[in-house]
């Protein structure tokens, strides 16, 4: 009986289903082996030999495929089609042959499939191949790069930037790109100009609106009236004249459908309409491939196998009519940047099967594959007909011209099924024009003042995407039937993840793997954060960002790191040796290590400061050197680092303690003084973790930190006087003595919030406010809830969701509420749902692999299981049915978090 072996048991289950009982499939639970994270493990010295380690968690899965073995002499590795699941069995096949499991006659052979159905994976039993050796050199490769870069770079930026935690080969490319764009937007002045819009009525009574195009006989460019004066004349010019329609024009056009989907196309799809972060859809998109519901969703090919484009055909002549299908189908081919990745688009692997059909319970697959199917069905439709027209209107004298656009669809065709998203707003020719005929009359009549209206309400969305506001002023006239707006010159927008994934994928850094677990990482430490769908670079983003552009630049060039993927692209076509690369790369890199670490921080510093004058100093209104500190006067600002980032401080320091954000301004007032109490001078100080007051100085006499507080979430640093700063002084405050055992209550702020303490006990109050009002009662009541719910006498908190029981150990899976968040809970372990899943959405599956993980991580065992009748001792010696895909949950995570770059 051969044994199997794929990633995850999701797969192993559905991949059992269609083999039967005469194979045994088996789980890796992704890669099996790594680097250890030392020193020397890629030897560069030595031909840049590679030491691998199987982690903890895997030597079980490791052990259970080496016992199955050791009955079946058979082992068929079924692990993705691509470069990391071509590794992954490389990896297993090394870790076996090391163990000696595999013997002279054990045959090996490598199975691969673009779906997981029973046609496709039966095909592929059929076709055995061997492990791709240049696909596992391309891994090689990229594998030691990103240990040399990160192994050998990161200690550098902790040396020299305090709060830097990491950098990697294709990360602080991403990065770059991030702080780039921030840098544009900050440095982008807008220019003024106006326009003219018209509300225009026909004949017969319809009105439509539209804009100046000839002012005073000349056509109008777009910053030819640039004041709100020239406006105010245009908008007069206009109102004065009468008009009539000079032309009406009217021309046939087509829309033909988008491609289907490739990896990066799905992310920025799913982001535009649904708001799915890259790692999201990456993640719902596994899951459907595990299940098989869609092929194989890392892939850089957009062309559908004949059969695919022949039932998807069918399928819409079924549902929408034959006039809906094309008369011959539509082939899209692209040339893949990756020939190992240039697999099918992704696609439904039953077309007659919808959203709806599936019943697919999850919420973030059930939008995912609706999408991928609509996009699916969509591409093999007939292109949408339009009718596009044109009307200018003038006056008389042919002094004024205006022209209003719009189009008419005549035929939906794909339309009526998909329609992609846009990550910018499109202009104004979707308007359907009412019925003109050239030569008829036509008067000012209506208002635009609705129009004035929407421009100001898109205002905040321009401003969240790093624009400035365009619409201040207008101009209107002859009874808001002609207005004028002020326009300002836009920046370019800040990136989404879907638009960054695009910008990724035109400059060829990174491969689909790689898109997702990029921009996660760089948001996970903090260089980057997600506010409204948009990525604001943070302070310590950009310290490393500049540090590496004037230390490290060449290893953070678009155009190498582009040559770099090409050149791992060709190890994988096994037109270049993988060791030539990593020799090549190593040799400047490693010299580039060695010159920077002679620096000293004050240096580096002095680099950088310089490096971001522009942004951190820019000219004061009064002319006045915008070096000098504003609550001092004397000392020079310079820049500096902390845990948390960097940060302008006073060179002053600590005399004076002015400090303020690397990116925006700063209260100049800095430091203030509040007023005294008992000789004691109460201040308000801006520390590096947020506001805080303050009783008093240090003074030789006495070296320790005098009394601080900081300012409750909520309570801004305008508000706070010489009261109220006395009064976050004097906490913690006490209550009264407890009526039990007369030990204080206090009440208090702390890490976690507003609290009352009773000896060891804490409770949370809810209002920051209670800590200053609470009375004896109040505190004694929430004291005894909080006792009530520790220890022995703790009554069963209710869950937000019941799952059942663990389908392999027993016991209740639970979904709970926690201080934290939303937990899943089974015996002794509680594993955090990640962020963004809603726990009404969380499924047997999702559960026990959290709790798996949580186990390994915290090295606890796992529950016993139920307790069994004791079995024979003839029957313990005989080795366990091989027949199921579904073992014990561990801590190796799923395919889906795999990735090639650290």
């Amino acid at each position: 009986m051969p044994v199997v072996v794929v990633e995850s048991p999701a797969k192993a289950k559905t991949i059992n289903k269609y083999l039967g009982p005469d194979y045994t499939v088996l789980a890796s639970y992704g890669h099996v082996r790594d680097l250890p994270a030392k020193d020397g493990s890629v030897d560069t010295e030595h031909d840049f030999e590679m030491k691998w380690e199987i982690g903890t968690d895997s030597r079980k899965h490791v052990k259970a495929i080496a016992d199955a073995l050791a009955d079946d002499n058979n082992l068929i590795l079924a692990t993705d089609p691509d470069r990391e699941g071509e590794a992954i069995s490389w990896h297993l096949e090394e870790a076996l042959r090391k163990r000696k499991v595999i013997k002279k006659d054990t045959p090996v052979s490598r199975v691969v499939f673009n779906a997981i159905t029973k046609s496709a994976v039966t095909e592929a039993m059929q076709n055995p191949r061997q492990v791709d050796a240049p696909l596992v050199h391309a891994y090689l490769a990229r594998r030691a790069l990103d240990y040399l870069v990160g192994f050998n770079l990161s200690p550098v930026l902790w040396r020299k930037l305090p709060g830097a935690r990491s950098a990697g080969r294709v990360q602080s490319v991403c990065l770059r790109l991030i702080v780039e764009r921030e840098m544009e937007i900050e440095a982008f002045n807008p220019q003024e100009y106006w326009s003219v819009k018209a509300m225009i009525e026909t004949p017969r009574g319809q009105n439509f609106e539209a804009r100046l195009t000839v002012l005073g006989g000349k056509k109008l460019e777009k910053f030819d009236i640039a004041t709100a004066t020239a406006a105010e004349l245009a908008v007069g010019a206009v109102a004065a004249r009468a008009m009539h329609i000079k032309s009406v024009e009217a021309k046939p056009a087509t829309r033909n459908p988008s491609a289907p989907f490739m990896t990066s196309t799905l992310q920025q799809e799913a982001s535009r309409k649904f708001g799915m972060g890259a790692r999201q859809a990456m993640n719902a998109a596994q899951r459907l491939y595990e299940a098989g519901h869609i092929t194989y969703m890392r892939t850089d090919g957009i062309d559908m196998a004949p059969e695919a484009v022949m039932a998807t055909r069918d399928a819409i002549t079924d549902r929408y009519g034959a006039e809906y299908v094309p008369k011959s189908p539509r082939m899209y081919k692209n040339k893949a940047k990756n020939a190992q990745e240039a697999h099918e688009c992704i696609r439904p692997t039953d077309m007659t099967k919808d959203a709806a059909t599936l019943k697919i319970s999850e919420a973030d697959q059930r939008k995912l594959y609706d999408l991928i199917w609509k996009r699916t069905i969509a591409c093999q439709m007939e292109a949408a007909r339009l009718e596009r027209t044109t009307v200018d209107i003038a006056s008389q004298d042919g002094e004024v011209e205006l022209r209003a656009t719009g189009q008419v669809v005549m035929f939906d065709g794909f339309l009526r099924v998909y329609e992609e998203g846009r990550d910018e707003p499109e202009g104004e020719d979707d308007n359907r024009l009412p019925q003109v005929m050239e030569g008829e009359t036509a008067k000012l009549s209506g208002s635009l003042a609705q129009a004035f209206t929407k421009a100001k309400d898109d205002d905040a969305a321009i401003e969240a995407a790093g624009g400035v506001k365009k619409h201040a002023h207008a101009v209107l006239a002859d009874g808001d039937a002609v207005l004028g707006l002020q326009h300002h010159t836009q920046p370019p927008p800040r990136y989404t993840e879907a638009t960054l994934v695009k910008r990724m994928e035109e400059l060829g850094i990174g491969r689909p793997s790689t898109y997702a677990s990029v921009i996660t990482t760089i948001q996970d430490r903090e260089y980057v954060r997600k506010d409204k769908n948009r990525l604001f670079p943070e302070d310590k983003g950009r310290i490393v960002t500049i540090f590496l552009l004037n230390f490290f630049k060449r290893y953070v060039e678009y155009d190498f790191t582009a040559d770099l993927e090409e050149q791992l692209d060709d190890v994988s076509a096994g037109d270049r040796d993988y060791k030539n690369v990593l020799e090549n790369f190593w040799k400047d890199f490693s010299a580039a290590i060695s010159e920077t670490s002679e620096l000293r921080i004050t240096e580096v510093l002095d680099v950088l400061d310089a490096a971001l004058a522009p942004q951190l100093y820019p000219p004061r209104e009064d002319g006045s050197d915008p070096r000098i500190c504003p609550q001092c006067g004397e000392g020079k600002l310079h820049l500096k680092t902390s845990r948390t980032g960097g940060f302008v401080g006073c060179g002053n320091y600590p005399e004076c303690r002015y400090t303020r954000p690397i990116n925006g301004d700063a209260d100049d007032s800095g430091d203030r003084v509040l007023g005294e109490d008992n000789g004691d001078e109460i201040s308000l100080r801006k520390g590096r973790f947020g506001p805080y007051v303050q009783r008093g100085e240090a003074t030789e006499e006495n070296n320790k930190k005098p009394p601080r507080a900081s300012l409750p979430k909520g309570w801004t640093p305008d508000s706070i006087d010489l009261e109220k700063a006395l009064t976050l002084l004097s906490l913690p405050r006490e209550v009264g003595p407890h009526p039990d055992d007369g030990v204080m209550i206090e009440a208090g702020i702390g890490r976690y919030g507003p609290f009352v303490k009773h000896d060891r006990l804490y409770a949370n109050l809810k209002e920051v406010d209670e800590v200053f009002t609470i009375g004896m009662n109040r505190a004694v009541e929430v004291l005894a809830q909080k006792l009530a719910t520790r220890g022995a006498g703790r009554a069963a908190a209710k869950p937000l969701k019941e799952l059942g029981e663990h389908p392999q150990e027993g016991g209740p899976v639970n979904v709970m509420e926690g201080r934290y968040g939303p937990y899943v809970k089974w015996a002794k372990i509680n594993a955090t749902i990640p962020k963004g899943t809603e726990p009404e959405d969380v499924t047997m599956d999702m559960a026990v692999e959290w709790i798996a993980e949580k186990a390994a991580k915290g090295g606890k065992k796992k529950a016993p299981a139920k307790k069994k009748a004791p079995a024979k001792k003839a029957a313990a010696k005989k080795p366990a049915a091989k027949k199921t895909a579904a073992k014990k949950p561990a801590a190796k995570k799923a395919p889906a978090k795999k990735a090639d770059d650290a």
